[in-house]
């Protein structure tokens, strides 16, 4: 994909100015899913980057990152694993906390999610500061995953959350 495609993706994305809160500039990807033209060129890119990596799992984080992920996994003919909020899987799982801005957040993974060795792909809407992503690497290793990659949509460069990713190879699509 050109430069000049990715370009015409990041116009798709509606900034909300003061959302959550006061001086946050929301990227709403919602403007980019509803137009079916730029949705199917996002999976395009994913699926093209990704068709002979024999990945066997695509892991994605609520709620956001179940969209591209289950949409790409169905593409790609792998299987779908759902990290959620703590307290929203029902078999046994294991926790990963994290920072947040204001206190901590927790992720589950179903403890019987991933074969040792299978190779994974991980994928989000969002890379803001790392520490979500950070908490499903430490997921994933718990289940002794092999990571392939970690795909986001949008990253926020400006918040060097890569740099919190030990090292992982990181793809994104559209890039502030």
């Amino acid at each position: 994909m050109s430069e000049e495609n990715f370009k015409s993706l990041r116009k798709t994305i509606r900034d909300v100015p003061d959302f959550p809160k006061k001086g946050i500039i929301f990227k709403d990807i919602t403007t980019l899913l509803n137009d079916a033209e730029k949705f199917n060129e996002a999976l395009s890119v994913l699926c093209e980057r990704y068709k002979d990596k024999q990945i066997s799992q695509i892991v994605a984080v609520e709620a956001r990152g179940f969209i591209f992920g289950s949409a790409l996994a169905a593409l790609l003919k792998t299987g779908f694993i759902p990290v959620r909020k703590k307290g929203k899987l029902p078999a046994a799982t294991y926790e990963a906390t994290y920072n947040l801005e204001y206190g901590t957040d927790t992720l589950a993974i179903h403890q019987d999610a991933i074969k040792p060795g299978e190779k994974v792909l991980i994928v989000d809407d969002l890379l803001a500061t790392g520490g979500t992503i950070s908490a499903v690497i430490d997921l994933v290793n718990k289940l002794q995953g092999k990571i392939v990659e970690i795909a986001f949509l949008i990253e926020l460069e400006f918040l060097k959350g890569r740099q919190r990713l030990d090292g992982q190879r990181v793809f994104s699509m559209i890039k502030y």
